[in-house]
């Protein structure tokens, strides 16, 4: 397993941090590209501005996402075993998924802020991934969708923001089963 540690600005979209952006092209592009092409197709639940995902869904309409449902409802919609990999960059916490919705103008359910709502996430993304395909997941731990949902942890990347700011910890899992 690979794991390191690099310093970097915050930034409120994730894959423009730049240790992010780089772990992207390596974990998602060609290999031999010298420009940044996706291979395979992959899924974001939560893409915000700056996904380089194929399909993007974000609840917030204003986003330039194909879908704006609830990340659960939008992992419904694909198909088992149809995707080469899938970002997973939810609200990192509680608090955060309140905001979210309550800036666009949406009633925050109590099962969206429970904990039962990023297992049940993690269920359908490892319902939709391929055997070989990757899952890479951000946050402020490092659990990822884990071994019990047939992952093996590959590489982990802490992008430390210094002063009081979290780490953001990102994972990268393969699915062997």
């Amino acid at each position: 397993m690979r794991i390191e540690r690099i310093w970097a600005m915050p930034n409120r979209w994730t894959f423009t941090i730049k240790p992010i952006k780089q772990l992207l092209q390596d974990e998602m592009g060609e290999k031999n590209s010298a420009l940044f092409e996706v291979k395979g197709v992959w899924a974001d639940p939560f893409a915000g501005k700056n996904s380089p995902a194929q399909i993007r869904n974000d609840l917030n309409p204003k986003m330039p996402a194909e879908y704006h449902l609830e990340a659960i409802e939008f992992l419904k919609t694909q198909k088992d075993n149809s995707l080469d990999g899938v970002l997973f960059d939810p609200p990192y916490s509680p608090r955060q998924v309140k905001e979210c919705y309550e800036g666009i103008g949406l009633n925050c359910t109590a099962d969206a802020t429970k904990q039962s709502f990023y297992s049940n996430a993690k269920n359908e993304i490892m319902r939709v991934v391929k055997v070989g395909g990757k899952v890479i997941c951000f946050g402020w731990n490092s659990m990822g969708l884990g071994k019990n949902r047939s992952f093996r942890m590959d590489r982990i990347l802490l992008v430390a923001h210094g002063g009081s700011k979290n780490d953001t910890i990102v994972t990268v899992e393969t699915k062997i089963s």
